[in-house]
């Protein structure tokens, strides 16, 4: 199955409107701000409500969370990086960069999720895992495109920001910095990286 896609009729960034963060593994968003993928996979979280994840904002703060084994399974992970403490100790929130959304499908074919491997760092066994988690043998799959932030935003961590949930409501002063962000990849490279990525899963 393949969503409308979302046109982009150029590469300049559509700046956050509400500071809103997507919350995801903190290895995952520094291979995204550090130009390493330009895609996002999504199973969807118990609390995402009836309807199952969504893709409910087309801008978004990279949130990151502290999974502690998250090295073990992806095939990449940054310079330096280091082990985290858990979760329900964290004291602060530190975001490098946000995304826009640029095209959304819903993958039921597992021979296409095999075929975009070269696209992502995640291990095969964690993406199999996620695509047959329930009833519904599937993934989401965002083509997006990352930009850093002129410096790393870091603000107080909150009990709100907690739970296996997507989507958090974030601090306002992070669009000013959004403003004055850099983008994480070439534009020939990200150009680059969505063809081959729509030449599996469509335009």
């Amino acid at each position: 199955m393949i969503l409308k896609p979302f046109l982009c009729l150029d590469l300049k960034p559509e700046l956050p409107s509400v500071s809103v963060g997507f919350k995801e593994w903190a290895y995952v968003c520094d291979s995204l701000v550090q130009g390493v993928q330009s895609l996002i996979l999504r199973k969807g979280g118990i609390h995402e409500g009836r309807g199952g994840f969504e893709w409910k904002h087309r801008q978004f703060f990279l949130f990151p969370t502290w999974f502690h084994t998250q090295s073990e399974r992806l095939t990449w992970s940054p310079e330096g990086a280091t082990s985290f403490p858990p979760e329900e100790d964290r004291t602060s929130v530190d975001v490098d960069g946000f995304a826009t959304l640029e095209q959304v499908w819903k993958v039921t074919d597992w021979a296409q999720m095999e075929a975009i491997a070269p696209l992502h760092i995640w291990k095969e066994e964690i993406v199999k895992e996620r695509f047959v988690y329930d009833d519904e043998s599937c993934l989401h799959v965002a083509l997006v495109r990352a930009y850093k932030l002129p410096e790393r935003w870091s603000f107080p961590y909150s009990k709100s920001y907690g739970g296996c949930r997507s989507w958090v409501n974030l601090p306002a002063e992070g669009l000013e910095l959004a403003a004055r962000s850099l983008p994480a990849m070439s534009d020939a490279a990200w150009e680059e990286s969505a063809a081959k990525l729509r030449a599996v899963l469509g335009e």
